[in-house]
């Protein structure tokens, strides 16, 4: 048959086993002698033993006493503890926040967040997965992250999709590309008659791209994975580049420049999508209040929720 202590009942106990005094014993304990002595009695009926030998000049230990003082002491110290750790996470000094982000958010935006983050809260200990779009949502559902920040919108009804920002893309080549010289937008026809350096078909730039110029075909001259890779190709020559203007900071160099790429329809799409059906730990709320707030204000737009 369960038995059901409180910590009270084991704070009583190991006082009156350290104090031997019912008087000393319940006035640490905030209780009159009378109540106190009510307790003990109730704590003993429970355990089915008894605890001390009473005698009008002192109270020691029985047998059973001694056999329980120690796992008392443990008991209280471990329920003490998991309090204090309840309480440092509640109060954001520890906890555990992961996170699945689009590389091209993880990059360049996220970083300073994140460093004004640990800076702000040291103690909570901090995992980013940079991850194409599908493996964000896979990381979600399996448990492994948090809340992600991808570009795919989540129909499922465990997850909720909210937007994030919008992105808009641009063209990037070397300064001396005949582009280069034109000023303002550029349209889709003026890329036609060029190579074109490409991210791979599982990214969701090149996904974007070519459902927005459907069923138009670009000049690809290379697939890469990576975006530093392909600004080392535009700036060696062999191509320009569609890139979203969240990625532009790969692009930084004297020898290429950007211009805005003026296509209908074509924009990408970022959303932050987290569990419905449970809800987040306090560092995770703290971190996601954060990313919200500081978003790419050049490209937000007013969140709407979706299931």
């Amino acid at each position: 048959m369960p038995i059901n202590l409180s910590t009270r009942e084991l704070r009583a106990f190991v006082s009156l086993a350290d104090e031997r005094s019912f008087t000393r014993a319940a006035s640490l304990n905030h209780l009159s002698q009378p109540a106190f002595s009510a307790l003990i009695r109730g704590m003993e009926q429970s355990l089915g033993a008894r605890l001390f030998d009473r005698t009008t000049r002192s109270v020691e230990l029985t047998a059973e006493g001694r056999v329980f003082i120690d796992a008392a002491r443990r008991l209280l110290q471990d329920a003490e503890a998991a309090w204090d750790d309840v309480r440092e996470h509640a109060a954001r000094r520890r906890g555990r926040v992961a996170i699945a982000v689009l590389p091209s958010l993880a990059a360049g935006w996220l970083p300073p967040l994140l460093a004004g983050f640990h800076q702000q809260f040291p103690g909570i200990e901090l995992d980013v997965a940079d991850v194409l779009s599908d493996d964000c949502i896979e990381r979600l559902r399996a448990g492994r992250a948090d809340f992600a920040l991808a570009s795919t919108r989540a129909e499922a009804p465990e997850l909720r999709t909210e937007d994030f920002c919008r992105d808009r893309f641009h063209v990037v080549c070397r300064r001396d590309h005949p582009l280069a010289k034109r000023r303002g937008a550029l349209a889709l026809a003026d890329l036609a008659p060029h190579p074109i350096v490409q991210l791979a078909r599982s990214s969701s730039v090149r996904q974007y791209l070519e459902a927005a110029i459907y069923p138009t075909r670009l000049r690809t001259m290379l697939e890469l994975d990576q975006l530093s890779t392909v600004a080392g190709m535009v700036r060696a020559g062999l191509g320009l580049t569609v890139v979203p203007s969240l990625t532009l900071f790969h692009f930084d160099h004297a020898d290429l420049v950007a211009r805005p790429l003026d296509a209908p329809g074509l924009e990408r799409q970022v959303f932050v999508v987290r569990r419905a059906d449970r809800g987040l730990s306090t560092a995770a709320q703290a971190l996601y209040e954060v990313l919200l707030r500081e978003r790419p204000r050049a490209v937000a737009r007013r969140r709407q929720s979706s299931a």
